[in-house]
């Protein structure tokens, strides 16, 4: 092609695109001529456009008539498309902004906008499968000019590129012009060029096994199956054209002039093919593998008494049922332990059989291909194996023979040739007697739990352990009635002590009513027993009546003078007021709570033993006492007690 053709295709080009110019870029390009006065009236109309202040009484009525749309008597609000609007919506959600250009009262902007809506691709829309989507590319060098020609379609534009001149856009629309020009260049026109198209999906779409199937693809497959049909009716239908020819002939041969019936006998083979013909449609039944060997059914479904495998967990946050493939590979039954389930999962096959070994063989054809070895898994799996075979072997070798020469060097041999721990340990010295029926009858006792603290541990020469006495609320010996842990056993002589200052008197001091009590019932029991010495006095004799008789009466006077003093004794007593007994009360409830806070101020590894556990009932002015003293952390004016 010359140069002057090249000319004349660009000239040609530039008019052409010229023509095909659209009148919009001129009227664009054009400057408007707008009068003033037309200016000055688009003014007047955007300011009129503009909110302007509300007088009182315009607000009173916008107010009015919300509250009556509010109760029913006034009709809502209609917007743009003559719908209702609530009128019990606020006024923050019903008013537009003002960026928004509303007309009258909408919603509009409530709902979701357009432009920020995202379609997506419908189910029947996918990629055309069989486009070929390769270019004819071509560069032609001319005159040192290098001219690129892109042939892709006669739909589509020619691009001529000069790098030495302005490029210039020829638009072809006719495909005689196309061929006429093709003829000139040299080259071929490319075909039609089928544009794919940009679907945009969803997260459910991308992951979507089925995307791009087409339904009417499953008729082939009918089809075929319905071939299968007629194909195996034609046989079974000329098996028994077969057979029945040759029946005749074998009646033909078996008649017998004396009968007017023929005798026909079915052999065993031919019974054998028709029960395996009867049979035919059950073995090829959908989902079912047949062996025309062994004629064997191998099923690929579970069976229908199984439990299904997405009905064994209801949970759905448990292991994923994917219903294509019917697999559930995580472990339905999570925290449970192995021998409780029947099913764990499919993901053991991972790590059964010969699995772990297959991936050892992948990790060392990885390491051979980097030693310099071009060795693969899946290419050469026998040459594989032999090389690690071999390697295996060699680096047994070599332990063997650098350990052997530690040894050799520095002895020490003898020490590994031990007995495995498993019969080191195996053999015990426990003796242990079972039943017949394998409990144990002597031997391996219940141990007894003891405390993680020291038990009967005597120090000091006491004789009984600390914490054995208890006085007071604090800990001490027994043997001595010390309180001090490291003290010295002191024996009877820190006993007699104690005693004396009252340590070990618990118990409360017995009452004066009590004491008068004891003595009253000592004083009647030795007049019972003199009454019963008087009386067997006057059976010895009538003499000593008078004198006994006497006696009784001096008795009976002392008794009398003693029963007055207990009288007024008891008197003295109920003369203590309940005034004092409160006080007392007071006083000692007083001294339990500050040994109390005492007690808590101590640290707790140094504080001391403390039951605080009482026998006796509490009287009724411990009860005041106590309600009287006790601090109440509700009160407001619980601050400002002493």
């Amino acid at each position: 092609m010359c140069i002057s053709t090249l000319r004349d295709y660009s000239n040609e080009s530039a008019l052409i695109s010229s023509q095909v110019v659209p009148p919009k870029a001129t009227t664009m390009a054009a400057t408007q001529n707008v009068p003033v006065s037309e200016i000055l009236r688009n003014k007047t109309q955007l300011e009129d456009d503009e909110p302007k202040k509300k007088s009182r009484e315009d607000w009173r009525k916008a107010k009015e008539l919300e509250e009556a749309r509010k109760a029913g008597t006034a009709p809502a609000a209609v917007d743009e498309e003559g719908k209702d609007i609530n009128p019990h919506i606020p006024q923050y959600i019903s008013a537009a902004p003002w960026y928004f250009g509303s007309k009258g009262p909408t919603l509009k902007h409530q709902r979701p906008q357009p432009e920020k809506q995202r379609e997506y691709s419908r189910l029947d829309e996918w990629y055309r499968r069989g486009v070929d989507t390769e270019l004819v590319d071509s560069n032609i060098k001319q005159d040192g000019r290098d001219l690129n020609l892109r042939q892709t379609s006669n739909q589509m534009h020619l691009v001529l590129g000069v790098y030495s001149s302005p490029v210039a856009s020829l638009v072809l629309t006719d495909s005689s012009q196309l061929t006429s020009d093709s003829q000139h260049l040299g080259h071929g026109i490319a075909p039609d060029e089928f544009i794919q198209r940009d679907l945009s999906m969803d997260y459910d779409g991308k992951r979507d096994r089925w995307a791009g199937y087409d339904p009417s693809e499953h008729k082939a497959i009918i089809e075929e199956y319905q071939k299968v049909e007629e194909a195996k009716r034609q046989l079974r239908a000329e098996k028994l054209n077969a057979n029945i020819e040759g029946e005749e002939e074998e009646e033909v041969r078996t008649l017998n002039p004396k009968t007017v019936f023929p005798l026909t006998y079915p052999k065993a083979e031919e019974l054998d093919k028709e029960d395996e013909d009867k049979y035919v449609d059950e073995v090829d039944m959908p989902g079912t593998k047949v062996d025309s060997k062994q004629r064997i059914t191998v099923r690929n479904l579970r069976i229908r008494e199984d439990t299904a495998k997405y009905l064994r967990n209801l949970d759905p946050n448990s292991a994923y049922y994917d219903p294509k493939t019917r697999s559930m590979r995580d472990n339905p039954y999570v925290g449970v332990s192995e021998q409780d389930v029947d099913y764990g999962g499919e993901n053991f096959v991972r790590f059964s059989g010969d699995t772990q070994k297959h991936s050892v063989a992948q990790l060392f054809a990885w390491e051979a291909y980097e030693k310099g070895v071009d060795v693969h898994l899946l290419a050469e799996p026998t040459k594989l194996e032999m090389l690690q075979h071999e390697y295996d072997k060699k680096k047994d070798q070599f332990k063997s023979q650098v350990q052997g020469n530690i040894l050799d060097k520095y002895g020490g041999a003898e020490h590994l040739q031990a007995p495995p721990k498993s019969l080191l340990l195996a053999q015990t010295e426990d003796y242990v007697e079972y039943s017949r029926y394998g409990k144990i009858v002597k031997g391996q006792e219940k141990q007894i739990i003891r405390s993680k603290y020291e038990e009967d541990v005597l120090i000091n020469n006491h004789a009984t352990v600390w914490g054995s006495f208890w006085s007071n609320g604090r800990w001490g010996y027994k043997c001595c009635y010390s309180f001090v842990k490291n003290s010295y056993c002191t024996g009877d002589a820190g006993k007699s002590s104690g005693e004396s200052s009252g340590v070990a008197n618990n118990a409360p001091p017995a009452s004066v009513e009590a004491v008068s009590r004891s003595q009253i019932s000592d004083r009647e029991d030795s007049g019972s027993s003199s009454e019963s010495d008087s009386s067997h006095g006057e059976v010895e004799g009538g003499s000593s009546r008078k004198r006994k008789n006497r006696k009784k009466k001096k008795d009976k006077k002392r008794r009398r003078k003693e029963n007055k003093k207990k009288i007024k004794v008891k008197k003295m007593a109920e003369e203590e007021t309940d005034q004092e007994k409160l006080h007392k009360a007071l006083e000692q409830e007083e001294e339990n709570q500050k040994e109390a806070q005492r007690l808590l101020s101590i640290d707790e590894r140094k504080r001391p033993y403390n039951s605080m556990f009482e026998v006796k009932k509490p009287t009724d002015e411990e009860i005041e006492a106590y309600l009287m003293m006790r601090k109440r952390d509700e009160d407001p004016m619980a601050q400002f007690m002493g």
